[in-house]
């Protein structure tokens, strides 16, 4: 498995592909070449994860290699939306897999990411500067709903409070921009469709995390298991959405997004060709802001889930 120095030095590489693209090993480098020119290479010790976007070619050898560095391999379609995730997986720790399949406490456990993903939703809201009355109303009833949280009796009444706590958090949070609601899965305008996409690429950073230990990603403890639905990365990515959520407000605040980027086809609002690199790479460069953290808090579940024991890790976001 990965230990923490090694991991330290890991970085993640994005490939946007508007034409085709050669990805080619080149003396212990990944290097990207371009009508045979290279415009980047990058030491395999140092990959975490590639996202690769649009039509690149790469060989076998490739994937062996990336594989055996520990590196994933995410492939997304134009869209933006990835379609296949490739290595970086330990397999036959049957343990952890026997431990997630007889796991009792999955209401704690569902009611603590919950409350950690509340949390997060309150520092934002507190770290906004000249915060009206409304504003200051919207935080205190988050912090019931966080304490709401921490007693709920099932499954279903915690979900309620978590979708209470979001539309209080979105409707506060982007009030100066123009906010509409959250509709996800929808593209129901730029900022859904944004959030869509940044949601996405945190969801695999986590599951490539998750693939580090063996775990079982459909046996979820909050998400209900569900044909072909990766539930446990679904739970554990609950406590991190506040890292795209941070990213998109910073790039509204300093004037980084652009409706001229996104056109309306069949009643969604999707990037223009050549415009989603840069949204991409701002939610990747703040995930890696958060990396560590990320590393730490899921080395720690894995570890209490071997153990036995309920002490869970803490995820808090930074202004």
């Amino acid at each position: 498995m990965l230990s923490y120095p090694d991991f330290q030095e890991k970085q993640i590489v994005l490939i946007q592909s508007e034409d085709l693209k050669n990805l080619v090993i080149q003396n212990g480098n990944l290097t990207v070449k371009e009508d045979e020119k290279t415009i980047n290479q990058i030491s395999l010790k140092k990959i975490f994860a590639v996202f690769i976007i649009g039509n690149t070619t790469f060989t076998s050898t490739l994937i062996q290699k990336l594989i055996r560095e520990g590196a994933v391999i995410v492939l997304a379609n134009k869209n933006y939306a990835p379609y296949c995730v490739i290595g970086g997986e330990t397999e036959g720790n049957v343990l952890l897999r026997e431990k997630q399949y007889a796991d009792t406490e999955t209401l704690e456990k569902a009611k603590w990411i919950i409350k950690n993903k509340i949390q997060n939703q309150i520092l934002l809201l507190k770290n906004k500067r000249q915060k009206n009355q409304t504003e200051k109303e919207i935080i205190k009833r988050l912090v019931e709903l966080e304490q709401e949280a921490a007693k709920a009796n099932d499954a279903k009444s915690l979900l309620g409070l978590e979708g209470n706590a979001s539309k209080n958090f979105f409707g506060s949070y982007f009030s100066k921009f123009n906010w509409r609601g959250r509709k996800p899965r929808t593209k129901y305008d730029e900022l859904n469709t944004l959030l869509d996409i940044g949601y996405t690429y945190l969801f695999n950073f986590i599951e490539a995390h998750l693939r580090l230990y063996g775990f079982d990603l459909y046996k979820g403890f909050y998400h209900t298991d569900f044909y072909q639905r990766k539930s446990l990365v679904c739970d554990l990515v609950e406590p991190f959405r506040c890292i795209i959520d941070q990213a998109l407000h910073k790039a509204l605040a300093l004037k980084q997004f652009d409706p001229k980027d996104f056109k309306l086809e069949q009643f969604e609002y999707r990037l223009k060709k050549g415009c989603g690199g840069r949204y991409i790479k701002i939610f990747l460069e703040n995930i890696m802001r958060y990396k560590e953290d990320i590393f730490r808090y899921l080395q720690t579940y894995y570890r209490q889930t071997m153990k036995d024991k309920n002490d869970y890790p803490l995820f808090l976001i930074k202004k």
